[in-house]
């Protein structure tokens, strides 16, 4: 009989979360943190750029799964089949294979050019006067097609420096404004990996999520746009990038097949099919550029990928051991005391961890994989839809991730624009009325047991 499939391995799995609530199973958790965190602080006092980066994720995560190990008080063979069971665990397998098929569509379709064309389709719309709100438009609609903050700064930071060069725009002011529209489609985008992790963590279809990110984002980008309007930035003609607008068509189509709620899995393979015909037809793309451009996609989500399995692992060891049972115990209590609706202690609880565990981690995936579980349990126990739980999970880690002066975020425009990264954090406007917005959804509520939204009561 097949291990995998025998009682017995069945009997094991069940069995994980047998253990009583116990801090002390907390520390392998701990340790990641601390050596994640703190070479990140030790290489940016020494000047190195991208500082909290140089230590791979995945690597750090090797002492405490090895320190877990250790903790655990079961036998040594069913130690490793606990963690063995974590990485194969189901939303582990599949939320990894959407991060292969999300990185294959992203690098196929900026090799055919689509990004270049989504910043021209928006060049082209955008009146000079309308410079600032112009481009937080930009990189919100760039970041939700590309499914990355950091890609969509990469690509927009030479054009928007010569922009804001050329019209004499504050230039920390403009590099937040591109933070800002990149974090809105980072936290929104079906194709970005914090949105991949949120779902499969919180048990919900992607369709649902983003309608329920919807209601929150979009009047946060409102406001941040009637913000940015205020300033003045002259009329400057921007200039426009050669790009064929057609080629920006694969984005738009991904979005819509998600919205309408078709499988993440077609989603993405038609995205990717669709992307290369375009290419192909327009500007001569060929299929062994093709080929390599997927394998390309699925090399650029191999850290995230390796991370996943790994901190899925850790995540069986400690559950194991009763460490998320702890957590979630201390965070239920916490919120007890300060709110009566259940659903409101449960709300503030995933993002209270989440804010916490993204300052400690510098990376808003890695917060949500690291506090999905107890974030799940949390909105179990509190009658939280998981769309909701999913929907907030994603929003505060991209919230803290935003507005972190050593956020990768921050660190890149500081470097492309030649300022301070704290500079480029606080003029972060839209993290900020995000996690105003929020707050205000999950406080003005019906306070009523059974309620699955977050809307805003209407009496």
């Amino acid at each position: 009989m097949n291990f995998w499939t025998s009682k017995n391995y069945k009997n094991k799995v069940s069995c994980i979360m047998t253990e009583s609530a116990s801090a002390r199973a907390l520390l392998p958790l701990a340790l990641f943190l601390a050596l994640f965190l703190g070479a990140g602080i030790y290489f940016q006092q020494t000047g190195v750029d991208m500082a909290f980066y140089q230590l791979a994720s995945p690597v750090a995560i090797l002492p405490a799964i090895i320190l877990g190990v250790l903790l655990s008080k079961q036998k040594f063979e069913e130690r490793i089949n606990t963690f063995v069971a974590g990485v194969g665990e189901r939303n582990i397998v599949t939320m990894c294979m959407i991060y292969l098929l999300a990185g294959a569509f992203s690098t196929v379709a900026a090799a055919t050019g689509g990004v270049d064309a989504m910043v021209a389709l928006g060049l082209n719309v955008i009146p000079a006067s309308f410079l600032l709100p112009g481009l937080f438009i930009i990189a919100a609609v760039v970041s939700t097609a590309m499914g990355t903050s950091m890609g969509t700064l990469a690509a927009l930071a030479p054009v928007a420096l010569g922009l804001g060069q050329a019209a004499e725009i504050d230039l920390a002011l403009l590099a937040g404004v591109l933070v800002s529209g990149a974090m809105f489609g980072d936290n929104l985008s079906i194709i970005s990996d914090t949105t991949i992790a949120a779902t499969r963590t919180q048990g919900c279809n992607m369709s649902d999520k983003f309608k329920a990110n919807l209601k929150i984002s979009i009047p946060a980008a409102i406001i941040t746009i009637i913000w940015l309007v205020t300033y003045d930035t002259g009329a400057v003609p921007p200039k426009i990038p050669e790009a064929n607008l057609w080629l920006s068509l694969p984005y738009f189509f991904i979005i819509v097949l998600a919205v309408l709620g078709l499988n993440v899995f077609a989603v993405l393979t038609l995205g990717i099919i669709l992307a290369a015909a375009f290419g192909m037809v327009t500007v001569g793309y060929e299929w062994v550029a093709f080929s390599k451009d997927i394998y390309a996609g699925f090399v650029s989500m191999q850290e995230i990928f390796f991370l996943s399995l790994l901190i899925g692992g850790l995540s069986a060891l400690i559950r194991q051991q009763g460490g998320l049972k702890f957590l979630s115990n201390t965070v239920s209590n916490a919120t007890k005391k300060l709110f009566k609706n259940q659903q409101q202690r449960a709300a503030f609880g995933v993002a209270g961890l989440t804010g916490l565990t993204n300052l400690a981690v510098a990376n808003n995936t890695v917060t949500i994989l690291l506090s999905g579980e107890v974030s799940k349990r949390l909105a179990e126990e509190g009658n939280l839809a998981p769309r909701q739980s999913a929907s907030l999970l994603d929003i505060f880690a991209c919230v803290v991730q935003g507005v972190l002066p050593y956020g990768a975020q921050a660190l890149l425009m500081g470097a492309s624009f030649g300022l301070a990264p704290i500079e480029v954090s606080v003029h972060t406007g839209y993290c900020f009325i995000l996690a105003a917005v929020a707050i205000a959804m999950i406080i003005w509520r019906k306070p009523l047991e059974g309620r699955e939204n977050l809307e805003p009561s209407t009496t």
